[in-house]
């Protein structure tokens, strides 16, 4: 499926500062664009990938949000962040009431994912155990959770009533149903990758991000495209919201 679609408000929901980057950031500056509020909920600081010496968790927690946010503001999104374990992310009871909070409270109409089965992308690549762990915890938080006023009757005392999400965009799958033309935001994406100077050092990321989406596009005829399994759970496909004037 390739029509375009536009969610008033969209949640993407990973587990490590730049994962949104080299995966789907160029959605996320396209719906921004078309005047979308985009959420970016960043469960791990990403506090233990550093080789440097020196490096402590502490530290690295601060330059990887701060270099989260500077990637958000190019593609338009917000961040918000969880603080939890790099490299010890389990999909919680604790995780899934805290990302229901925040679905209850921003009420997306989409939410950007990964694939929690996706254990080997290739045959030289382990898929990262808290990439999957994310993907479960959004999952569950989606549905049935975040619907469900009497499974967190505190959070409904406090006014964040259940909230039906309607439609879940998958990434780093095997299965995809779905692709948004990012020939227009391709710029955009590598430059907000560039900005996890942390990770990155010295290496460009544009050849590979446009080598990966000119293959996705090449399926649907996009110069440069971004693919998604999507599930729906309210067929509603929304035109793009009209800028505030």
């Amino acid at each position: 499926m390739t029509a375009a679609y536009f969610p008033r408000t969209a949640m993407f929901i990973f587990a490590h500062p730049d994962d949104i980057e080299f995966g789907v950031a160029g959605t996320a500056a396209k719906w921004a664009q078309a005047g979308s509020r985009v959420i970016y909920v960043v469960i791990t600081d990403g506090n233990v990938g550093s080789h440097d010496d020196g490096m402590t968790a502490e530290k690295l927690a601060e330059i990887r949000r701060a270099e989260q946010t500077a990637a958000g503001e190019v593609a338009g999104a917000e961040c918000v962040f969880l603080g939890y374990h790099d490299g010890f992310l389990q999909p919680t009871l604790e995780l899934r009431k805290d990302l229901v909070r925040l679905i209850r409270q921003y009420k997306p109409d989409a939410v950007v994912c990964t694939d929690p089965t996706n254990f080997f992308p290739t045959e030289n690549y382990i898929n990262h155990p808290d990439h999957r762990a994310g993907g479960t915890a959004a999952l569950d938080a989606v549905f049935p959770a975040a619907e469900m006023d009497l499974l967190y009757p505190d959070l409904a005392a406090e006014g964040l009533r259940g909230h039906k999400v309607d439609y879940v965009f998958i990434t780093f799958s095997d299965r995809v149903n779905y692709f948004v033309d990012i020939t227009d935001t391709i710029d955009l994406k590598i430059e907000a990758l560039r900005k996890h100077v942390s990770q990155l050092e010295a290496w460009d990321p544009a050849d590979m991000l446009r080598e990966w989406a000119a293959e996705t596009g090449k399926r649907v005829g996009f110069a440069y495209a971004e693919g998604f399994y999507r599930i729906t759970q309210k067929s509603l496909d929304t035109p793009a919201p009209q800028p505030e004037v």
